[in-house]
């Protein structure tokens, strides 16, 4: 649980598949998020502003893929991390076959900002939606969904750590 009642921040689910290099969905995968809170601070001691984070809030969390490949968090939208133009959640996937996990990140389709951070825009404007989470109403959060496709035809943009 990434949140709870005194968590500071808009509240929204962050939904997708998994998909694998045939557009399957992965039913055991692992999807895991790291990010800020609404503040733009990280709860960790790495964080040189971490006395300002939200004491309420994680901003760590893990799902596995269901049957059908999908994942759910329950979350609050970030804010934008000192030294960035925009807010991003940092993501793993672990999957059947990868020896090594995959690393992304999820920006946010309706964010004007995202045009002008400087790791998106280092991506070519034709791979730029694989890191795009879209907006939609889902009862009663907002609702960003995000696909993940491990391979083949609109793979997402991994990152080399």
């Amino acid at each position: 649980l990434l949140v709870n009642e005194q968590t500071a921040g808009e509240r929204i689910l962050l939904a997708g598949t998994v998909y694998d290099g045939n557009g399957a969905p992965v039913p055991d995968a692992m999807v895991e998020i790291w990010q800020a809170d609404a503040g733009g601070h990280f709860n960790h001691p790495a964080d040189p502003q971490r006395t300002e984070a939200d004491p309420h809030f994680r901003g760590f969390g893990r799902a596995n893929t269901t049957d059908s490949g999908r994942y759910q968090f329950r979350t609050v939208k970030p804010g934008v991390v000192a030294g960035n133009v925009t807010p991003y959640i940092n993501v793993r996937i672990f999957a059947r076959g990868m020896l090594i996990h995959a690393v992304t990140r999820i920006y946010f389709a309706d964010e004007a900002s995202k045009n002008d951070d400087p790791t998106l825009q280092a991506i070519a404007a034709a791979r730029r939606d694989t890191l795009l989470a879209k907006r939609a109403d889902f009862g009663d959060l907002p609702c960003y969904r995000f696909d993940i496709r491990l391979q083949g035809k609109d793979e997402t943009v991994f990152f080399d750590l």
